[in-house]
């Protein structure tokens, strides 16, 4: 048995982020993988808070590990020798979303067959026992094995609680604070050693500066986990933060705010990171999520570019007005689409739009249609495609588990890159092949050339837009994978297969791993080729800030009546809405 220096017995706290599995039933994991989860940086500056405050004595010290899965392999066998070797501990799957919840019993399964106590929390648990009035199947599962669950936040002492009961051997099953939303204004912020953020791509680091959104999006499940009340941190929260990390040698950071433009101090938190960047120096980059009315807000955009914010990601998810009001994403209002994309451009940021697929009016042609307008009307850099996923813990699950409508029973499927349920107008075959031509349609050469003179024009990094462009190329492309799952080098294991998928014989596993990595490598390395005198003939070119297309000319009052996305009935009817909600706003001013 392992002591601490003052001869306490140690309890070993080791904190899980899972991945989930291919289709091919192997681990997601890369050499180098993308932004750490937020989840799993709140957890660990918590237990570092906790084990400063001596939380376990006298009895234990308390020792702490970081793992993220997606690029360290998780080995059960040696997680259960460390905390046999302690004499005390506790694993911790935290974050767990709905398609890493398999991988998280199949990781907690020989765990607890050691007899280690484990505890899995995450979207999923707090989401299904926060919607539906009974406990979900996999939830069950987890406890029929002893696990104990987790739904809610950590913060306030709660953590505190579960270490307790844990060193105690007392851990209860459930542990359900969602009716119990804590603040999170001065409490210990997220944090990560810079060992586990160095294995991310570009050493990036995240944190929340809050939680909840006002919004009531059906397909939404953060807000009936994190609530529609924002809670938020403090300029000087997120102050430390930024200092803790620059000291590692951190300095790129995404803000996972579901919706930072509606967090109440989003202008403190960013007139505090303007001083830091342009009064120290401090060289902070940054990356944001916002929604479509982002730009009505007075001097959002100006003062997020002076922050740091370098690429934004926005919620677009459509634009069609019918399939928009069918998700209540109501506060989407296309006629604002081309403003607030070209206010982004005119400071130089990159610009993420999220697009879902499958929406019940939805058809391939149609979906074909829209993409064509989107990519000739509107000024996005890089759109982002999803299956409309009926993710448990949103309404979405809720409405269609009371219906008895079918849902892919496997949990592992629910990442939004697959086809979960059924759909009125199209079979599951043939949402699927728009899901890939929504991706080849996009990412033409022709429009990846276009995208490329818009960043020219407007004086946006060249070189950035197309390393964005090439990575989600590439990843669908290359690594058949969604470009928010991917990493630099894929990771496998032969023996870190799902339960169903035999194991195979090492004569032939490695022989084809070693050759399907080294071509993908010189795949990688022929698109980087073949778009370099693409890129070095924008970028240096003599007219490069003459460019000029439809997407980047300024907004006129006219343009519903000459832009083909309003040409559908659903769009004028929405246009002729909004034109007399305005004349009844002016004749009530007047």
């Amino acid at each position: 048995m392992v002591q601490g220096a003052n001869g306490r017995k140690i309890f070993r706290l080791i904190l899980i982020k899972p991945s989930h599995y291919d289709d091919d039933g192997y681990v997601i994991q890369w050499l180098r993988s993308p932004i750490p989860a937020n989840s799993l940086a709140c957890l660990y500056g918590l237990a570092r808070d906790a084990k400063a405050r001596d939380a376990l004595a006298p009895s234990f010290d308390l020792d702490i590990e970081a793992i993220d899965e997606t690029n360290t392999r998780v080995r059960p066998d040696r997680i259960a020798r460390r905390i046999r070797e302690a004499g005390a501990g506790l694993v911790m799957l935290v974050g767990v979303q709905s398609n890493q919840f398999p991988r998280a019993l199949d990781i907690a399964t020989p765990l607890r067959a050691a007899g280690i106590q484990v505890g899995i929390g995450g979207f999923h648990v707090s989401g299904t026992l926060a919607m539906l009035p009974g406990i979900e199947p996999n939830v069950q599962r987890a406890l029929d094995m002893g696990c104990s669950v987790f739904a809610g936040e950590a913060e306030e002492g709660r953590l505190d609680l579960i270490l307790k009961d844990a060193a105690f051997g007392e851990l209860k099953p459930i542990y359900n604070f969602m009716k119990d939303l804590p603040g999170i204004e001065r409490v210990p912020t997220p944090h990560l050693p810079a060992s586990v953020i160095r294995r991310t791509y570009g050493t990036n680091a995240s944190f929340d500066a809050g939680r909840g959104c006002p919004f009531q999006c059906s397909f939404c499940t953060i807000i009936n986990v994190q609530g529609r009340k924002s809670r938020r941190r403090s300029a000087d929260d997120v102050e430390r933060i930024i200092r803790e990390h620059a000291e590692q040698g951190v300095f790129h950071f995404f803000i996972t705010d579901d919706n930072f433009a509606r967090n109440k101090d989003w202008e403190s938190i960013f007139d505090r990171l303007i001083h830091l960047r342009e009064v120290e120096g401090i060289n902070i980059r940054l990356i944001i999520q916002v929604d479509t009315l982002c730009h009505r807000l007075p001097n959002f955009i100006e003062k997020a570019a002076r922050a740091g914010v370098r690429r934004v990601f926005i919620g677009l998810e459509n634009i069609s007005p019918d399939n928009l009001v069918a998700a209540k994403k109501k506060q989407n209002k296309i006629t604002e689409y081309r403003k607030m994309l070209l206010a982004w451009k005119s400071v130089g940021v990159i610009t993420y739009c999220g697009y879902i697929l499958g929406f019940p009016n939805d058809t391939p042609e149609r979906i074909k249609r829209d993409i064509e307008v989107i990519k000739k009307e509107l000024p996005v850099d890089l759109l982002e495609f999803f299956f409309l996923t009926p993710l448990p813990g949103s309404e979405d699950h809720k409405r269609l588990l009371e219906q008895g409508v079918w849902m892919d029973p496997d949990l592992n499927k629910y990442d939004l890159n697959h086809a979960v349920t059924t759909h009125p107008l199209m079979s599951q075959a043939e949402w699927e092949a728009a899901y890939r031509m929504a991706w080849e349609t996009y990412y033409s050469d022709d429009h990846i050339e276009r995208v490329l003179r818009r960043a020219a024009a407007t004086k946006t990094s060249v070189g950035k837009t197309l390393f964005v462009l090439n990575w989600f190329v590439g990843s669908i492309r290359i690594e058949k994978i969604h470009p928010l799952e991917a990493g630099f080098v894929r990771l496998k294991y032969r023996r870190d297969r799902r339960p169903g998928f035999p194991i195979e014989p090492a004569l032939t596993f490695y022989p084809r791993f070693i050759a399907e990595t080294v071509s993908k490598q010189f795949r990688w390395i022929w698109l980087w080729a073949r778009t370099r005198r693409l890129y070095k003939s924008i970028r240096f070119g003599k007219g490069r800030y003459d460019y000029m297309d439809e997407a980047l000319t300024p907004v006129l009052e006219d343009e519903v009546e000459t832009h083909a996305m309003f040409e559908t009935a659903e769009a004028k009817a929405f246009v002729a809405q909004q034109k007399r909600l305005a004349e009844v706003v002016a004749g009530r001013a007047a």
